[in-house]
Order: structure tokens, then C-alpha cells, then sequence
């Protein structure tokens, strides 16, 4: 056959016989759905949002499912006096750990609801009023919620000594983070406030993860029957109710000359005995606290390093915000490794387009 009849025979197939894609220019609902989201809130990449959904929403959860420990020491099941880990009330409910205990809770919970709003780059663009005043609001209930958690550290969880350091810890990098937070946007060192702020907000965020990893180890440890710790006879006294249960089972709390003060060694058991479920949960509460705060502490310094562009903007955004109000030296105005460390100067994107 003659090839030129063989190209107009190919040139002649009819269009509904060539091959197609069968999804071609039908877009993906689920993607696009996805995409209108974030960005709708201002996210540029979708992970971020991703995050932001994770992290945020396990402190707006966890603080929401709290906020009726705002109730104090009402009757009601989900009060704090009701729902708080056996032997804790006791210390609690006087003195001075129970001021402690009513800042503490009336200034964080609050806190945990507003912080969130301000990791939203829309309101962040399009509501910076708000923004300024949720960040200043955030800022002082947090100082004021660390001073509280000072004031019960000693009896948290049977106060252990590991558990009053990690306590100390939290409150100091917290509230330092929040010092260079504010001390950076003032100088409009916008990269360094935003890296700031994520660490305060991660440290934070250490009690949610830090309640998970205390009530996995209070499981595992209850099978094994030698992890027992101690509490006072005062303690059990306010878990069991009545004198006959609490000398029935620790006979030591009946003993002559024995005080509310007197110890009495508790088996750390998940299960059905109060005393024994709140000995477990101190034993471990030490442990999670410090294990939670390096989980998090790692975290945030891992997505730092894994945001470099985002950071480079921030700082070329501060670089102009720097030259209109005249501050020096420009990009560098703030807390950064260059003007503080010896880290090669920073210059301009616009410098080098200039030079």
C-alpha cells in the first residue's frame, strides 16, 4: 500500500477513536477542597496547615475539656475538686496551693483558647489589631499562670523533686521565650519573634503530651508489683473517706503517735483502688514531664530548621519595617545570630539587586 494513502487514512480517524485520559480536566475534590482551606486562612503550604490542625487543635481540645476545672471545688463530677487525680485535692483545697492552683487555671486555660488565633496568617494580615492585643493578653496570662504553677509545683503529683525541676524548667524557657518574643517584635525582628513564639507555644503544649505519656506509663507499670511510692495518711484519709478504711489497709496510719503527716508506702496500680491509681500516676508524672518537654523542645527546633525560606522572608519583611522606622542596623535589629554571634553579616536581597 502507497505510505502517502496510509498518512491521509491516519489523518482521517475519527477523534472519539483516539486515546484519552479518562480523569482529564475533571479536578480532584478532595485536592481542591484541601487547597480552598488553608488557603482561605491564609496558609500557603499545606502542611503548615496540617500541623496547625494537629497542634492547635490538641491545645484548644485539651483546654476546652478543662475549662470546667474552673469550678474549683464545686460538688459537680467535672469540677477540678472532683476530677483531679486522687490525693491531689488534699493539698489543694487550702492555703496557699490553693491559690496557686486558681491562677494557674484561671489564667491558662484562657490562654490556650487565644494563642491558637494567632498562628492564623490571616488575622496575622487582615486583623493586626487583634492580633496585637491577643498577643499581649496571651503573653501576661501565660507570666501570670507560670507563677501559679510555682506556687504548687512542691505538692503537684507528690511533688517529687524531679517533678518540681521540671516544673521550674518549663516555667523558665516558657516565659523566656515570651521575654524574646516581645523584646524581638518591638524591634521589628519579625523572623526571630515568629521562631519565639512557636517555641513558647511547643513548650506549652508540653501538658497535652505530657498527660498521654503519664497515662501509658501508669498502665504499663501496673502490671509489674514493685513500683510503689508513698503518700500521707492525710492523703488517704481524703481519697478512702473514713478512718476504717484508711487503717484497715495501711495499718500504720493507726499506730500510736501516728499524725496526718505519717507516711504509708502505696502500690502503684492502674486499676480499681483510688490510692493505688493516684500512686501511679505520681510515679510516672516526673518521668512524662521531662520526657514530653524534650519531645517538644526537639520538635520545634526540627521545624525551624526545616522552615528556611519562610525564615529568609521574615527576615527580608523586618529589613524594610527596619529601614522606615530607622532602626539599626537594618535586618538585624533584633536578636540575630549575626549581630549577637559570629554569624556573617546579613544583607539585603534588595542590597544585592542594588550593588
Amino acid at each position: 500500500m502507497d505510505p502517502r494513502t496510509l498518512s491521509k487514512t491516519d489523518d482521517n480517524v475519527s477523534p472519539s477513536l483516539a486515546p484519552t485520559t479518562q480523569n482529564e480536566g475533571i479536578p480532584n475534590k478532595p485536592v481542591s477542597f484541601w487547597h480552598r482551606a488553608y488557603r482561605s486562612m491564609g496558609f500557603q503550604k499545606g502542611y503548615n496547615f496540617s500541623l496547625f490542625i494537629i497542634f492547635a487543635g490538641a491545645i484548644v481540645g485539651f483546654s476546652l475539656a478543662r475549662l470546667s476545672y474552673l469550678n474549683i471545688s464545686g460538688s459537680a463530677s467535672s469540677s477540678y475538686a472532683s476530677g483531679a487525680a486522687p490525693g491531689e485535692w488534699y493539698w489543694y483545697s487550702r492555703g496557699i496551693y490553693r491559690i496557686g492552683i486558681t491562677i494557674h487555671l484561671a489564667t491558662i486555660l484562657p490562654a490556650g483558647l487565644l494563642m491558637v488565633w494567632q498562628f492564623i496568617p490571616i488575622i496575622r494580615h487582615k486583623f493586626l489589631i487583634f492580633h496585637r492585643i491577643n498577643g499581649y493578653l496571651v503573653m501576661t496570662l501565660v507570666i501570670i499562670s507560670n507563677v501559679g504553677a510555682l506556687m504548687i509545683a512542691r505538692r503537684a503529683f507528690g511533688g517529687s523533686l524531679e517533678t518540681q525541676a521540671g516544673v521550674g524548667v518549663l516555667v523558665i524557657i516558657s516565659t523566656t521565650s515570651i521575654a524574646l518574643a516581645y523584646y524581638n517584635i518591638k524591634r521589628l525582628q519579625i523572623d526571630q519573634h515568629r521562631a519565639w513564639m512557636l517555641r513558647a507555644m511547643f513548650y506549652l503544649g508540653t501538658i497535652v503530651t505530657l498527660r498521654l505519656i503519664m497515662i501509658l506509663s501508669a498502665l504499663i507499670s501496673s502490671k509489674a508489683s514493685y513500683y510503689n511510692t508513698t503518700m500521707t495518711c492525710g492523703e488517704l484519709l481524703s481519697i478512702l473517706d473514713t478512718n476504717e478504711k484508711v487503717n484497715s489497709s495501711y495499718p500504720q496510719c493507726g499506730q500510736p503517735g501516728s499524725t496526718a503527716d505519717t507516711r504509708a508506702i502505696v502500690q502503684g496500680k492502674f486499676g480499681t483502688q483510688p490510692e493505688q491509681i493516684g500512686a501511679s500516676l505520681r510515679m510516672s508524672f516526673g518521668m512524662a514531664l521531662w520526657l514530653a518537654l524534650f519531645l517538644h523542645a526537639a520538635g520545634v527546633e526540627i521545624y525551624l530548621h526545616l522552615t528556611p525560606r519562610e525564615n529568609n522572608r521574615l527576615r527580608q519583611v523586618s529589613y524594610e519595617k527596619q529601614m522606615e522606622k530607622g532602626l539599626s542596623p537594618a535586618g538585624s535589629a533584633g536578636l540575630t545570630s549575626d549581630r549577637w554571634g559570629d554569624a556573617e553579616p546579613w544583607k539585603s536581597m534588595k542590597e544585592g539587586t542594588e550593588a
